[in-house]
């Protein structure tokens, strides 16, 4: 197959275009290498990308340029048989301004949807959020939950996600949109909550929280969110459908930091300090449509998949450290 993975030099889209290419497929990855996090990281997911073509039949091709880009992404678009669109402005709490999160997140997603009417393209594979979802009326939020983002990046991301259902429906451009809930493992954004804990633990430095840490996240680890998108190369049931992909497995932030202070350094005393309004109180997935259509099922708990991320932080720590460490 060819594959274009947009936003694939990030954490996610990284991951993914490294397993394309291990499973023999040819990919091509355009981004644009925004500094909203530091550009090493990207350069090491590229890296290991391309190091997998080594051990493989799968091709892969790095374009360094931008989803806001019409022209660019209706060439890329028109040579390939799948997109995962990865590509967006990241941050909930950022210091962005909404319009950024606009012209990125929507205009960027209807650049790459005008360019599939063109073509006889697969699918496009959308990474949605369950920032999209706000303050719960319930838990666990199924994909019927109303939608009512607190955040330009959720906002961006509901428009973005509708455009695509309409183009599906209209103009029969195969989409399904799937709303991760905190993708975490190995190679993730350094300033995630788990990535900062286990830095600080590391260094004999109390784990920090914001807020009182009552705040319950669901956390899906990186090779379940794989795995899922993996399937989409092969199975249509979920075109056009809105997918929540998560574990099920809440924690406490509070509870998050005394596992891997546990695990690291047990004798240090958690801090607190002021929390963000703009944070989600909980989220929580319902992943029975996931598994449905797609067979879809998490593989680890979080403490699990804290346990595996620890234990490749201490291997990868001499280039990884310092990103987190913003030093």
């Amino acid at each position: 197959m060819d594959i274009l993975v947009t936003g694939g030099a990030g954490f996610i889209g990284g991951h993914l275009a490294e397993r394309f290419v291990r499973d023999g497929h040819d990919v091509v990855v355009l981004d644009n290498f925004d500094p909203y996090y530091d550009r090493r990281l990207k350069e090491h997911n590229v890296k290991v990308a391309r190091e997998a073509t080594e051990a493989s039949e799968g091709t892969y091709e790095l374009v360094e340029g931008d989803v806001r880009d019409e022209n660019l992404v209706a060439d890329l678009v028109g040579g390939v048989d799948y997109v995962y669109h990865q590509a967006a402005q990241a941050g909930v709490r950022a210091n962005i301004e909404p319009r950024k999160y606009h012209t990125v997140n929507v205009d960027g997603t209807l650049n790459v949807l005008d360019a599939a009417r063109e073509t006889d393209l697969e699918r496009i594979v959308f990474a949605s959020s369950s920032s999209v979802y706000g303050k719960a009326r319930y838990l666990p939020y199924d994909e019927a939950h109303v939608t009512e983002p607190v955040s330009p990046y959720g906002a961006s991301k509901l428009a973005a996600e509708r455009y695509g259902l309409v183009y599906g429906d209209r103009y029969d451009v195969p989409f399904v949109s799937l709303r991760y809930f905190t993708v975490y493992g190995p190679r993730m954004r350094p300033n995630m909550a788990i990535s900062n804990f286990v830095s600080r633990c590391t260094n004999g430095d109390p784990p920090e929280i914001y807020g009182d840490g009552s705040k319950t996240r669901d956390f899906t680890y990186i090779e379940d969110v794989l795995d899922a998108n993996r399937t989409l190369l092969h199975e249509d049931a979920a075109d056009g459908e809105i997918l929540n992909i998560g574990s099920t497995d809440t924690i406490s932030i509070e509870r998050l930091a005394e596992t891997v202070r546990d695990e690291l350094a047990p004798d240090l005393d958690i801090v607190y300090s002021e929390g963000y309004d703009i944070d989600a109180e909980h989220t929580h997935a319902d992943i029975s449509k996931a598994s449905e259509l797609l067979g879809y099922e998490p593989s680890r708990t979080i403490e699990e998949g804290v346990r595996e991320f620890i234990a490749w932080y201490r291997d990868n720590r001499a280039w990884y450290e310092p990103l987190v460490r913003g030093e």
